[in-house]
């Protein structure tokens, strides 16, 4: 089977193994994604004469059967296809003969493969917005369930003031939600159709960009037809750092769990069935998962910032540079959805010891607490502070359970209003149930068939 920009010679087998790289293996991935676009492509193709009503049936039949084969492992794409887009109109021709040659007219296979990305990426976005607001829900349960256990409060890693294990939960939640609106504005870039644009600059026919975008369930067609290829990598980058933001607020959670849970705290306790074990310690128990998260949220950032110094000194137009932004960005996504499933996992089996946390606590979190008893009295607050500063050892226990009752101001441990985070939740659980129902019917109106793209 001929490349689909082959003449006459043959390519050399060392620049084809140099220039396909590792594409042909990241893109049987994307086999779903560029064969769904395609019948779209092709039933505008039909609407405006290029096809013949029958001609797009044949297309859409056996694009629809490349979908099925790829789930069941009968289609896939080698090395010397170098793409998805060159295996599947090799199949075409070779299944549906003349007319497989047809499908190409109008497009390109730039902005074939960003279609195909966009697709990917928006079933990846909807997928990832669903786990995380999972462990959204899990850390309001969580806080909400221990809203009443004291912890002692740190900063610079010493003892600080009172605190609670809710709102050391509930913190992580309000955290999560707001990482969350900017992957939901990540999603509204993406959510843009780049079809028609060709190799940048359009094409002599008259395309209906609009109807090939409604048909996938875009929000609107990506106007600028240079635009398009200017954005492959921009938008990926854009959607990497969402990913990274969520990564960072999982990264400093699985730091807190790990410090939280060994001996010389054991706050909490992490199940033996998560943890991971040492081949010649007995005893050991430890929070690999955590370790990982931690370590791969660094992952996140590198492969954000490789895509970002791939484009940053690219010319406009189409440059085969944007290849190496394909691997990065699916590396991206993958560790993002593992994340955010095993950091759920993580805190739906967490321990509490309450005993041992409020066994931590010490006479003096509490000279905050003192401070502003004398100045209630009357005392100044900086002679209250000094007051108490040089007489630590005069302090008296307080109970930490009556303690944070008391601040009972908004968002303190008194007053966590979780119901503001259960209110955040419940409107992009909303949001996003009524956008993927809606990306979900128009593809399987499209193809017939229930399609996973991600």
């Amino acid at each position: 089977m001929a490349k689909l920009w082959q003449k006459r010679a043959k390519l050399d087998r060392e620049i084809e193994r140099f220039t396909v790289g590792d594409d042909y293996l990241l893109d049987r991935r994307l086999i779903p994604a560029d064969a769904v676009a395609s019948i779209a492509h092709a039933e505008m193709l039909s609407s405006i004469g290029i096809l013949t009503s029958g001609e797009f049936e044949d297309l859409k039949r056996e694009l629809v059967r490349i979908i099925e084969d790829t789930r069941q492992g009968k289609f896939t794409v080698k090395l010397e296809d170098e793409d998805c887009h060159t295996a599947i109109e090799n199949r075409l021709t070779s299944v549906v003969g003349e007319v497989g040659k047809k499908i190409h007219t109008g497009r390109s296979r730039n902005d074939q493969v960003i279609a195909a990305i966009r697709l990917y990426a928006r079933e990846f976005l909807l997928d990832f917005l669903n786990y995380s607001l999972e462990l959204a829900e899990s850390l309001v349960r969580f806080a909400e369930q221990e809203k009443d256990t004291p912890m002692m409060g740190r900063t610079h890693m010493q003892i600080a003031m009172p605190s609670s294990v809710g709102l050391w939960a509930a913190s992580y939640a309000e955290q999560l939600l707001d990482d969350l609106s900017i992957v939901r504005n990540a999603y509204q870039i993406n959510n843009m159709c780049p079809l028609g644009s060709a190799a940048s600059y359009g094409v002599p026919l008259p395309l209906d960009r609009k109807m090939v975008s409604d048909l996938l369930a875009f929000e609107k067609v990506q106007n600028n037809v240079l635009y398009v290829n200017n954005s492959r990598g921009k938008v990926e980058s854009i959607l990497l750092n969402a990913v990274e933001q969520v990564m960072l607020t999982l990264s400093k959670l699985a730091q807190d769990l790990i410090l939280f849970s060994m001996s010389e705290f054991s706050y909490f306790t992490l199940p033996e069935e998560i943890c991971t074990g040492s081949s010649i310690m007995p005893q050991k128990r430890n929070p690999g998962m955590l370790e990982l998260i931690r370590a791969k949220t660094a992952t996140v950032s590198a492969l954000n910032m490789q895509v970002k110094g791939i484009i940053r000194g690219l010319p406009s137009g189409y440059n085969r540079d944007f290849q190496e932004t394909k691997r990065a960005f699916m590396e991206g996504c993958d560790i993002g959805i593992s994340s955010v499933r095993i950091m759920n996992l993580t805190i739906s089996k967490l321990k509490v010891n309450r005993e041992k946390i409020v066994k931590a606590f010490k006479a003096e979190i509490f000279a905050t607490d003192r401070a502003l008893e004398l100045v209630k009295e009357g005392m100044p607050f900086r002679d209250a502070y000094r007051e108490v500063g040089l007489n630590l050892e005069k302090l008296r226990d307080y109970d930490p359970m009556e303690v944070i009752k008391t601040r009972t101001y908004q968002g303190a441990t008194g007053n966590l209003k979780l119901d503001l985070a259960k209110r955040g939740i419940e409107e992009a659980r909303k949001w996003l149930n009524g956008e993927a129902g809606k990306v979900h019917e128009a593809i399987k109106k499209l193809t017939g068939i229930e399609v996973e793209l991600y």
